[in-house]
């Protein structure tokens, strides 16, 4: 049996991605185990068909986190008995991997999650960006087995580095049997809107609570967690919107697609802060599709190629909040539009499914030439 070890530096509860794909990896054959690390507020994992370890640090963020984790990584990894492939998921966990690989001639595969050198949290920081690309560049050229999220950042990986990129996109599991996600307050028959991910810098959410502060009728929910959790608490106090806008923090997984199906609109309004939201395919817009219901999302390249070519939303063509407030208006409550998107989102959930890239990701493994793993 094939022995996978898969390294990320979250707490494994909401990685819809790596979740899917040792998944499938576990249902091949393998058997994988996938290492993060545990915070003082990390949910308790549900059972899972895979291993997990989490790892206490004496650190949350910054140089000395990721240091303190590559090295807690690097030792935990230098000690198991039995490792076939080593799997790193963005460049954070790369330097661990990479020195294992060579030390102990490991086969190690890199996951790109996002472009991470042109994260909006490494602009304007050139210091700590010069850091993260001096990594980059010593490591990525002697990849072998590579993959990212969408074509545009896997052309960009594979002119600078000269190595061939493959694409897994993030679509989610076709959805049969949700569960039932009870939310914490009461719709009063308003509509919901819904973002769920990271809560970051960028995203577009301070932009959608001023939208939805002029908007009667409509409750917007924000299901994730992120460096600024507390700025967004502070503004929806200081407008006094407790009861239209609601932070549920981070929601594990399985529960997500049930609270999903209640929305009636999803919508994603990353801004163009470099490569990696311009070229960005979001998990969350994948969701919200297989959930049924109709999106709003920025114009930016590779996500407004989805909602056109389906037919599945609106595109926000400003950033302005009283054209972001019509083309909500228009998403909620048109009826004749919602109709024809509702007919558009089931033909393009049967396609943006997991089902369909699985065999992509098996091809990758096997043209790796990695052994043992059923198909």
């Amino acid at each position: 049996m094939t022995t996978i070890y898969f390294s990320v530096t979250n707490d494994l509860v909401g990685d819809q991605r790596v979740h899917r794909i040792i998944s499938t990896l576990a249902k091949a054959g393998a058997e994988v185990t996938l290492v993060g690390r545990e915070l003082k507020n990390s949910k308790a994992l549900d059972t899972r068909e895979y291993n997990t370890h989490r790892m206490r640090l004496l650190f949350t963020g910054g140089f000395l986190f990721y240091a303190c984790f590559n090295l807690r990584l690097f030792l935990f990894l230098l000690f198991r008995r039995k490792i076939d492939i080593l799997v790193a998921n963005d460049l954070d966990t790369l330097p661990a991997n990479y020195l294992i690989s060579r030390l102990r001639k490991i086969k190690l595969v890199y996951d790109s999650h996002e472009y991470f050198t042109e994260v909006p949290e490494l602009i304007g920081r050139e210091s700590v960006r010069k850091f993260w690309l001096n990594i980059e560049n010593r490591i990525l050229p002697h990849l072998t087995n590579a993959y990212t999220v969408s074509g545009p950042i896997a052309e960009v990986y594979k002119d600078k580095y000269k190595i061939d990129f493959k694409v897994i996109h993030n679509y989610p599991l076709r959805k049969k049997n949700p569960c039932v996600f009870k939310l914490p307050f009461d719709t009063g028959g308003d509509k919901l809107l819904i973002y769920q991910g990271a809560v970051n810098v960028g995203r577009g959410l301070e932009l959608l609570i001023d939208a939805i502060s002029g908007m009667d009728g409509v409750k917007l929910v924000i299901a994730g967690d992120g460096d600024i959790l507390g700025t967004l608490e502070e503004k929806i106090t200081r407008l006094k919107l407790g009861n239209k806008v609601f932070l549920l923090g981070k929601i594990p997984f399985d529960q997500l697609h049930g609270l999903t199906l209640l929305a009636d609109a999803g919508v994603s309004l990353e801004e163009d802060l470099g490569l990696n939201y311009r070229y960005a395919l979001p998990n969350k817009l994948f969701d919200y599709i297989q959930a049924g219901i109709p999106v709003l999302v920025s114009d930016l390249p590779e996500m407004k190629k989805v909602v056109e070519k389906y037919k599945i939303g609106m595109i926000a063509e400003r950033r302005e909040t009283n054209h972001i407030v019509d083309l909500l208006k228009t998403l909620l409550y048109d009826e004749g539009k919602r109709a024809v998107w509702n007919r558009s989102l089931e033909e393009a959930a049967k396609e943006l499914c997991w089902e369909n890239e699985e065999e992509k990701l098996m091809a990758i493994y096997r043209s790796a030439g990695f052994k043992g793993l059923r198909d």
